[in-house]
């Protein structure tokens, strides 16, 4: 099975937060939105650390609205097939 690199991922989660939880979130970029959700967009080196991540975002008991690789090599892993 091969397993896919890391990529550029954005979280969009329902509850505002502001530029000062970038760290709690290991230097991701923090942009709140006039709708009062947020993304928090970075660079997550595998699937592991992706959910890392979600876990974070769990345990805030924040509600995550949607996650989406936005950059990275090859194919968007939402697309991937579970048995390459």
């Amino acid at each position: 099975m091969n397993h896919p690199r890391g990529g550029v991922y954005e979280l969009v989660v329902r509850e505002p937060l502001d530029a000062s939880w970038s760290e709690w979130f290991d230097g991701f970029t923090i942009t709140a939105s006039e709708n009062q959700e947020t993304k928090i967009v970075g660079f997550v080196r595998d699937q592991t650390a992706l959910h890392g991540l979600l876990a974070r975002t769990r345990n805030l008991n924040l509600t995550v609205i949607s996650v989406a690789r936005i950059e990275g090599d090859g194919e968007p892993w939402q697309e991937r097939g579970c048995d390459e």
